[in-house]
């Protein structure tokens, strides 16, 4: 527990601390934000900066803080490491300047802003990119809240079905209405939620005091079966400390935002939170490894994410905490379902220069949308592992997405005569993370950790290369 304690006060230090040395690197001003100056009364709206908080928190959040960190707690304390430096130095960076520099271009989807930044090659490859992976979230984050609630409820097949198809059109209703009438009124309940199933079971945490896996143990890995460390750990673990899926949910809170000042909390705040929420289950999911819950709670220590969430839940927090706990374990990966289609409806439709005002328009993007996302759906339910495949893949797309966003704010700060190393150093290695994965993953070309680490170096190699060719003749 002392590892826990220490990484939760590292946590809350980085805000006040690091996020102010990064806000002041951007330099937020008083200009006019695109939901004063562009709104549309649809998807441009200024809202109340707790409900920014609140919307944001949720958005990125899902079930990716939570079982990211159930799945790497197995590592062992090295999860602890990851989730803090990666929060404070990589992720709460990259979210906040990719929701700044929305709002700087107007609102922009993340592709417009690699684009600029990039070139416009790079910005077709993200456009195609970015869809694809909100897709998948889409998929994930439907079939993750339905087998909980199909367990709660007839513990059957069929009722994961059912649930699938109740949270499937709850989707197409909110991607479709204006932000305010559905996600602007019922977030605030699930974040809510969400952050009272955190606090209760930190707190159940502290009344047990169990004896877990410390720091000062060292950083073996606990569980090979799951792959090395390094860069199995640093996929798994995303959402908890830098998700390039959070770079796709900023610009739908960039649009909502009345000032620029208040981007720390807005975006470095949120992640910091969503870190906290990671630490919380990684510590938890050691206990249930590691310590013993699993023979308390009296289930078995092979349990799935998803099931270890329920047990957890419910076997602590009795039933009145364990409905209010699950309700903010399903409420998060549905808002954060319902926001990615959201977003990708906007990055077509801005691609199409195509205005969204009139509902026909959003139809006519939707139909094609929803029909890849329940196609995907309908895997992850047909193959008994498909959940585990496309989080795999979920995994290796989203910090992929994250190295693209990281080299665009590198070139923005470069261009301004800004402190680039804060995004640099990040972007370097999650580049040499993802190319590592890709060469070693199981789901790709499954090739041995030696190549694959050769790869990563010579892909390390290539890119400070590359950069320092580039930032001589930016220089110049």
């Amino acid at each position: 527990m002392i590892s826990f304690i220490i990484s939760l006060i590292a946590l809350i230090a980085g805000y006040f601390v690091y996020g102010r040395v990064v806000e002041k690197v951007f330099g937020p001003d008083n200009r006019v934000t695109p939901a004063v100056g562009k709104a549309d009364g649809v998807d441009y709206i200024v809202l109340p900066r707790w409900k920014v908080f609140m919307i944001q928190f949720l958005n990125i959040a899902g079930t990716g803080p939570i079982f990211g960190a159930i799945m790497g707690a197995k590592f062992g304390p090295s999860a602890y490491l990851w989730i803090v430096i990666g929060c404070i130095f990589a992720g709460a960076v990259h979210d906040y300047f990719s929701g700044m520099l929305s709002m700087r271009h107007g609102g922009a989807g993340l592709p417009e802003v690699i684009g600029h930044y990039l070139g416009q090659n790079t910005k077709k490859v993200m456009l195609v990119f970015s869809v694809f992976l909100l897709i998948m979230v889409g998929a994930v984050f439907v079939y993750s809240p339905a087998l909980i609630l199909g367990n709660l409820t007839g513990n059957s097949v069929t009722w994961v079905y059912v649930w699938c198809l109740i949270i499937f059109v709850y989707y197409i209703i909110a991607t479709m209405l204006p932000i305010d009438k559905i996600i602007g009124k019922i977030y605030p309940l699930f974040a809510v939620s969400m952050l009272f199933m955190a606090v209760a079971l930190m707190i159940v945490l502290f009344s047990k005091w169990p004896e877990l896996p410390e720091l000062t143990d060292g950083l073996a890995n606990m569980s090979p079966s799951q792959g090395t460390i390094f860069p199995c750990l640093f996929i798994t673990i995303a959402c908890g400390a830098i998700s390039g899926f959070h770079a796709t949910q900023s610009p739908l809170m960039a649009r909502c935002i009345k000032n620029e000042k208040d981007g720390r909390p807005l975006f470095y705040g949120t992640m910091i939170t969503e870190g906290l929420v990671a630490l919380v289950w990684a510590t938890i999911s050691s206990y249930f490894f590691y310590g013993g819950a699993a023979g308390e709670l009296g289930v078995s220590d092979a349990l799935q994410a998803p099931e270890v969430v329920v047990a957890v839940s419910g076997g602590w927090l009795g039933t009145v905490g364990g409905i209010l706990a699950l309700l903010g374990v399903v409420a998060a990966p549905i808002t954060s379902g319902d926001t990615a289609l959201r977003s990708a409806r906007l990055i077509i439709a801005e691609f199409l220069n195509m205005e969204q005002r009139t509902i026909r328009n959003r139809i006519y993007i939707c139909i094609p949308l929803f029909a890849v996302t329940m196609v995907m759906l309908c895997f992850n339910i047909a193959d008994k592992d498909g959940f585990n495949v496309v989080w795999s893949y979920f995994g290796w797309a989203n910090q992929t997405l994250a190295v693209f966003t990281l080299w665009a704010i590198t070139v923005y700060l470069v261009r301004s005569r800004k402190p680039y190393i804060i995004t640099l150093l990040p972007a370097l290695f999650m580049t040499v993370v993802c190319s590592t994965f890709i060469v070693v993953s199981g789901n790709a070309f499954n090739m041995s950790v030696t190549v694959g680490y050769g790869v990563g170096g010579s892909v390390l190699v290539v890119a400070v290369a590359w950069f320092v060719a580039w930032y001589r003749r930016v220089r110049k």
